[in-house]
This record gives structure tokens, sequence and C-alpha cells, in this order.
């Protein structure tokens, strides 16, 4: 009856609409684009391609990809956007091209294998250019208007390594340019004859491994930044060598970003999290530096280059003025996965993530972060607010419980080796004077806490497996355990024995009561959502 219940509804309401989303796939090199319009930002999450007005934070959400978004462009006028993505081995991977003003697709191109490295448009938008990943090492050129591929070639020789960055000249719609792993070629495309050539620069006794590429205003030079720590300054028509720097206070951990200013200065985002703004050759002499949180990957101007935008891998934006490159955080996410999400008891303004490395509260109507606990090196598996909410309970996989005052973040206090193989799972009972911990051993332990003083009343041994889930009964006589071992388990917590148990050929991942208690939901890795009687109920 519940399930028909549960399809009436969804029948009656239709599918749900996305409103907003907390995050942003920071690892995607050049993966925050300022639009031309200086209202809007893009940005991919997963498999979707996110368009945000940044005055009025109102998200626009572009849905066509089958897997993970690996690449994005935007082109010179503003009036299309590209993206590619991943997918398995021996498959192909799509690139979509969306209409900015229709926010729809316009068209899906598919010849590339496994992985899309990068996008480009060429400047009066007539072609587009993709590379492939390193399995596929091809560049393809495709015309924007007849939907179809004009060519395509390998995209290095053999002998060299993967290709990593593409870009178009800024004036000519037949050059465009690609570098990587010792590797940098400017590329001539003749429509007519539907051939691409490609010519290698000499770098002379320099080996550089090529990570992203800037063209000058005039397609004199361009302007490329190394896992060396320098960028070098090519010219175009002869591809040689011109200059290269800075020679000696390189950047730590390579030039992940680049962009060239209206002033002929430089603007950097390096792997130390370091936004730099240089002087143009021959000196590259460093004017000044801010840094951000995490390894940068995406540096965009906004407009005549008054603001920009700066993504990290660590899955933050910033927006920078440049008069004195004071920076402001747009937006902040985990950068690994979540393992656990809880709202405050009758609460729906605030809730908690929890995922590797920290703790977030966040304030659910803006989505802004309120407060971070940070444990490094270690992964939180679950959270929990008191319902009294004066602590946040934390479990880890360091087999530690930790508790936190909500208000500042501060220690409240820790239980130490509250698990063997890690804590799993962490519930606490509704008059906030017990807790229930699960752990990678299969074990439920029962917590005492008063005060400043915490004990174990009891130790539940019946799962196999670890247990991923927790759920207390609201008058605190019962609770339901899950765990990978394919068993639900229902305890009687004033005896504490097993009152029922419930198998499946599945690994249970979360479980939880109805509201009226009668009934517990399951599920598992087999994509089904189960239904049980409870203790007690007929």
């Amino acid at each position: 009856i519940f399930l028909k219940r549960l399809l009436q509804m969804e029948a009656e309401s239709g599918s749900l609409e996305l409103v907003s989303t907390i995050g942003f796939e920071g690892s995607i090199p050049g993966g925050l684009q300022a639009h031309p319009d200086g209202h809007h930002i893009i940005y991919p999450l997963g498999c979707t391609l996110i368009m945000k007005d940044v005055c009025s934070q109102k998200q626009t959400f572009l849905s066509g990809h089958t897997d993970s978004i690996s690449c994005v462009a935007c082109s010179a006028s503003g009036a299309y956007l590209a993206s590619g993505q991943v997918t398995h081995m021996g498959f192909k991977a799509d690139v979509i091209v969306w209409q900015f003003a229709e926010r729809a697709l316009y068209c899906r191109l598919s010849l590339h294998k496994v992985r899309v490295q990068a996008v480009a448009f060429s400047p009066n938008d007539k072609f587009l250019a993709t590379l492939g990943g390193q399995d596929d090492n091809s560049v393809v050129i495709w015309d924007i208007a007849g939907k179809e591929a004009v060519c395509g070639s390998q995209a290095a020789m053999t002998s060299a390594g993967p290709v990593y960055a593409l870009t178009f000249c800024r004036n000519r719609d037949d050059i465009f340019i690609t570098g990587g792993d010792v590797t940098l070629r400017v590329w001539e495309l003749k429509p007519q004859s539907r051939q691409v050539t490609p010519t290698d620069c000499n770098l002379g006794q320099l080996k550089r491994i090529v990570k992203c590429i800037h063209v000058s205003e005039d397609d004199q030079y361009m302007y490329c930044g190394t896992t060396s720590g320098d960028v070098l300054q090519v010219n175009l028509k002869t591809c040689l060598i011109r200059y290269f720097g800075p020679q000696k206070e390189k950047f730590s951990q390579g030039v992940t970003a680049l962009q060239l200013l209206p002033s002929g200065n430089l603007l950097l985002g390096t792997g130390d999290g370091s936004v730099a703004e240089l002087k143009g050759a021959p000196s590259f002499k460093r004017v000044r530096s801010e840094k951000v949180a995490g390894a940068i990957t995406s540096v965009s101007l906004r407009g005549s280059g008054n603001q920009f935008f700066v993504g990290t891998k660590t899955a933050e934006m910033y927006q920078f003025e440049f008069a004195d490159f004071s920076s402001t955080l747009l937006g902040s996410c985990h950068h690994s996965s979540i393992t656990d999400i809880t709202f405050p008891l009758e609460s729906s303004e605030l809730f908690a993530t929890s995922s590797h490395n920290d703790v977030r509260v966040w304030h659910a109507e803006t989505g802004k972060e309120l407060l971070r606990l940070v444990m490094p090196n270690l992964t939180c598996a679950a959270v929990d607010f008191t319902p009294d909410g004066r602590a946040i309970i934390t479990a880890w996989d360091d087999g530690k419980i930790r508790a936190y005052y909500p208000e500042t973040g501060r220690p409240m206090y820790t239980i130490h080796d509250a698990h063997n193989k890690g804590v799993t799972a962490i519930a606490c009972t509704s008059d906030s004077r017990s807790l229930i911990s699960g752990g990678g051993e299969g074990q439920v332990r029962v917590w005492e806490v008063t005060g400043r003083s915490q004990a174990m009343r009891e130790a539940l041994k019946e799962h196999k497996g670890a247990v991923t889930c927790i759920k207390i009964r609201k008058n605190n006589e019962e609770c339901v355990t899950a765990s990978t071992d394919g068993t639900c388990i229902i305890w009687d917590l004033v005896r504490f024995v097993r009152s029922q148990v419930i198998f499946a050929n599945t690994m249970f991942r979360a479980v939880c009561y109805r509201p009226d208690e009668c009934q517990i939901i399951t599920g598992g890795t087999d994509r089904k959502v189960g239904v049980a009687n409870s203790c007690g109920c007929e």
C-alpha cells in the first residue's frame, strides 16, 4: 500500500524540479568560464553544465551528457558553449555544443574515444576544435553551422607524451595550437581541401610539459604555462621560442592557468594556489601575488579585466578585484565523495555534510558554507546533530567519535578507539544522552554520554560486514541498523538483544523508519527500495 501511494504521489506531482546545487568540479582545467556578457559564469558539476548569474545567484542546468564532463569552452561571442565528457574504455565520448540564449542543446558530436581532453572555438564561431585524451590522441575540427567534422589528425607524434592544451588564434579561424608533454604544435586548417597541417615549435634545449596556452591579441605570440613553473613566449609565425621565465623564482607545482591582460602583463594560476601578476617578456618579473586554498585550475577574466574568477582543485570559486587583488569566496563544496547528510531535528534552515578531510554545515536557503570542521587525511563516514542542538557528532575512519560545538566548531569531546576498523555510522537518542555507533568490523555499540564522561554501555555483535546506517525510534527503546552483509537488524535497546532481522541479496546502504514507525524502508546496491514491517506492528 505504501509503495502504491508513492507511485500515486509521483503521478500526481510529476518529476522533481532541480532548483539549485552546491558544488563545482574544480579538477577540470579551465572548468570555470566567465561569459562575455559579464553576468554569468559557466562550470561543470558531474554530468551537468551549470550557468550561474553572479548577481542573482540563479542557476540554469544543461543536461545531456551520459558521464562526467571533462572540459568546457565558451565562444568569443558568447553564443555557444561546448563541453566534452569521459566514458568507458572502448566507447565514444560525446562533445555537446549548447546555445547560450536558448539554454538548449545545439548538436552532439561523436568521434573521440574514452575522453575528450579539451575543446576550443574559433574566434568567429565558425569552427570547433576538439582534442581527444591519451587513449584517443587525435584532434578534430568541426563545422559548427554544418554540425559535421571537417577533418582530423593525430594530435602528437608517437614519441611525444599526452596533449593537454588546445586553443585558437584570436583573429584567425584557420590557426590553432596544441601543447602537452614535450610537444607544442601550431596547426593550419585548410577547409576547402579538408586538411590540417601541423608545425612543431622549436624550443631548443628546453623540455617542457605545457598545461595551458594563451595567444596575444595581435596573434604574434603565444604564452605557454608549464609544469616546470615558468612561462614560454613563442613566436607564432616562426614557431621559435623567444623568451621564457621567470629564470630564478619559478612557481611551485607549475603554472596551471594563464590569461593575458590588456596591459600586456600576465595573470597566472599555479599548482600551489598562488594567483600572480607578471610583467610581460622578457623579464617575467612578479608584480604581486595572493594565495587561495587548493591548486588553481581556472583563471577567467570578467569583461575588460577589472575582475576575474579563479577556480581551484578543492572545488572553491573566487572573485578577485584586479585593483587591489582582494578576493571573495563565491562558492565552495567538498572535493571528494559525500558520505552523509543530515538536518537538525525539526529544522530545515541548516544541514551538515561529511566527506574526506572535513565536515561542513550549510545554510539551506542560500547554499552558503557556515562552518567547516577539518581533520586532514581522515574521512568522516557519518554526521549527526544531537536533538537538543548542542553538539555535532561525527564518525571517523581512525576509529574515533568526535563531538563539536555547532556555534564555533571547537572540539567538545572525543571517544578514542570506538571501533577498531573505523566508525562507519552514528546516531543519537532523542534525549541526547546516548550515542549508538557502528563500525567497520560489524559491531553496534551503545555509549552513555553524561557531562564530561563517555562510557560504552553495551556492544551488539551480529553483523558480519560494516554497519552503514543507524536509526533510532522516538521512544529510544529500539533501533535499526543496516550493513553491507545484506542484513538489517532491529535491536531491543532495553534488553540489548536482536528483535528482528531482514535478509536480502544486496549490500544495504540506508535504512529509516516511516513517520508512524510501523515500517522500515531500506535502500541498497541493488537499486531497490524495500519496505518491511517493524516489530510490534501488524
